[in-house]
């Protein structure tokens, strides 16, 4: 079964680029961006990374955490976060179980060769626990900068009352 906006996010516990356990039911009572990406330093997935990186204190402001989920190991993540100075939460799925929860991991196509893979989703989680917004089949080109925007949209109501 597809998740789908409205539906309550599955919760998870993941290991972090270092190893300390990352649960989703943490951060209720804020928005949280789950990300699914296919693996670490790949073009794609650096581009994605380091746009998120570079927007995390404005996500940050507007009340968002961003946690980004591979199959790659913790020790391959804590190499990513390092060379790339990444400031966001990677989080290791190597058997793939919260992959296949969120309906991500599938057939892919690349140069003509089909394989089992992530596909690149992004899941906007709000302060309730539940799927506020799905990007699938994310270019990862502007999409930080996209999920950003429509964040900031959300939380912009309830930032003012509290000003």
């Amino acid at each position: 079964m597809e998740l789908k906006e409205g539906d309550t996010a599955p919760d998870f516990s993941l290991s972090d680029s270092y190893n300390k356990k990352v649960s989703l039911h943490d951060f209720l009572g804020g928005w949280v961006v789950v990300y699914f990406y296919p693996q670490d330093e790949t073009m794609g997935c650096t581009i994605e990374a380091l746009d998120f990186t570079k927007l995390a204190p404005d996500f940050k402001k507007a009340g968002a955490m961003i946690l980004a989920i591979s199959k790659d190991s913790c020790e391959s993540h804590a190499r990513f976060v390092a060379h790339r100075k990444l400031s966001i939460t990677l989080l290791s799925d190597p058997d793939t179980s919260v992959n296949r929860l969120y309906g991500v991991w599938g057939m892919l196509k690349m140069m003509g060769r089909e394989f089992e893979g992530t596909q690149r989703t992004t899941f906007l989680v709000d302060r309730k626990g539940k799927i506020a917004k799905i990007w699938r089949n994310v270019n990862p080109i502007g999409h930080a900068a996209a999920v950003l925007e429509d964040v900031e949209g959300r939380a912009a109501p309830r930032n003012r009352a509290m000003g």
